[in-house]
């Protein structure tokens, strides 16, 4: 028998003990695209009007931003805001908001009210 290295040691699993499967985390680029998805979504919730907004079942804090960025009007001030609504939009589930937009896509009004749950 010869000398067994370190790294040989390794690779072997002990006996009974299968190999789990574990998530495969997100890469930077697919973290960036899921968070620039998120920002463009709430860039179209800042283009609808209030009354619009209201049929949505927004949280308060976003709600709040969302309305406080229909004010500024300066360049810097809205992208800082609209990063800031993509950071809330990471904390609740977007699915009912953009099953509410894509619904006014269409041209149908959607028939109930969306409500954004926290994630």
């Amino acid at each position: 028998m010869g000398m067994v290295r370190k790294k040989d040691m390794k690779k072997t699993t002990k006996p009974g003990h299968g190999q789990e499967e574990q998530p495969v985390p997100l890469s930077r680029t697919q973290k960036k695209k899921a968070a620039a998805s998120l920002q463009d979504l709430g860039e179209r919730l800042v283009k609808l009007p209030d009354e619009q907004l209201d049929q949505i079942n927004l949280p308060g804090d976003l709600l709040a931003a969302v309305k406080a960025a229909k004010i500024i009007k300066k360049h810097c001030p809205l992208n800082r805001q609209m990063q800031y609504i993509g950071c809330l939009m990471r904390m609740y589930d977007p699915s009912p908001v953009k099953e509410f937009l894509d619904a006014l896509d269409r041209g149908k009004s959607p028939g109930k009210r969306a409500v954004c749950k926290q994630r």
